[in-house]
């Protein structure tokens, strides 16, 4: 019998201690599930069950590193208090309808890899609190109603391999500082109402495999720098006012497989520059001006 009651014991200490968090972390999960209407979620937690059975939460050593509450039904506003899940690596809240801000609590998630809160409803300013996330690999808050313009302290993100902002209000210039992201694979700003140039120094980008920002309202000649984007194989540069000659060195572009530059003013015999690259797949110049210097990109022999 004592044997039998020292097991029950064990069984039932290994069940509270199973899955326990901080009350800060439990409290912080509570808050966004009150925040965001929790109970009309698709697949609501239950509160009296332990954190580590509820929907999309991954608890490792009784901490909460990752959420994912992707395609559930959020409705609200996210809480100052997802701030207090300081072990937080993977946070995705993917395709729901919060709206508001992103608090700049969020600043405080220092363990955080990634972060998507795309195709929601979010307002107001990109925080320049995400710019202080020194692990952070991918940033995605496309699809949203983002303003304002895009952090300047932007190019701190050095581990930063995704980066897309598509479909926003984003205005102003591109920061010079995303030149120091030099992890940087995926860099997609299109569909904003971005101005100015494109940042003259993209040589340090070498890993940047996708860049696209059409459909905004810059201006201003193609950098010789992109020639040095030796891993690209996509470049989206229609609906802009771009104008002037391609520079020469896009030659060095073997890798690029799409390339759509249309509803621009670049000069030249655009229709040519298709067989410059052995391994494209799609091409698009239509609804340019052309005139001025061809633009053959020839290599020197």
């Amino acid at each position: 019998m004592k044997t039998l009651r020292l097991t029950q014991l064990f069984f039932l200490m290994t069940i509270l201690s199973f899955g326990q968090i901080s009350i800060q972390e439990k409290n912080a999960l509570i808050s966004l599930s009150n925040a965001t209407k929790g109970d009309s979620w698709l697949k609501p937690w239950d509160l009296n069950s332990p954190v580590d059975t509820w929907h999309g939460v991954k608890v490792v050593d009784n901490k909460v590193v990752s959420l994912d509450l992707d395609f559930n039904n959020l409705d609200g506003t996210l809480p100052n208090e997802i701030g207090n899940l300081v072990h937080l690596e993977h946070l995705s809240l993917f395709r729901n309808a919060i709206s508001g801000t992103i608090p700049t609590s969020i600043g405080k998630l220092q363990a955080l890899k990634e972060i998507n809160l795309a195709f929601n409803k979010l307002q107001g300013a990109i925080p320049a609190e995400l710019t202080t996330l020194a692990s952070l690999e991918s940033l995605q808050l496309f699809m949203n109603e983002l303003s304002g313009q895009i952090p300047t302290t932007i190019g701190n993100l050095s581990k930063l391999k995704i980066l897309e902002l598509y479909n926003n209000n984003l205005s102003g210039s591109i920061p010079q500082s995303v030149e120091n992201l030099t992890n940087l694979q995926i860099l997609v700003i299109s569909s904003n109402t971005l101005t100015g140039k494109l940042p003259s120094n993209l040589s340090q980008l070498k890993k940047l495999k996708s860049l696209s920002v059409f459909d905004n309202q810059l201006l201003g000649t193609i950098p010789d720098s992109i020639g040095e984007l030796a891993s690209l194989e996509e470049l989206v540069l229609s609906n802009n006012a771009f104008y002037g000659d391609l520079p020469t060195q896009m030659v060095k572009l073997s890798k690029l497989k799409i390339l759509l530059i249309g509803n621009n003013s670049f000069k030249g015999e655009l229709a040519q520059l298709g067989k410059k690259f052995p391994n494209l797949i799609e091409f698009d110049y239509q609804n340019t001006k052309p005139g001025g210097v061809l633009a053959t990109l020839d290599t020197e022999d």
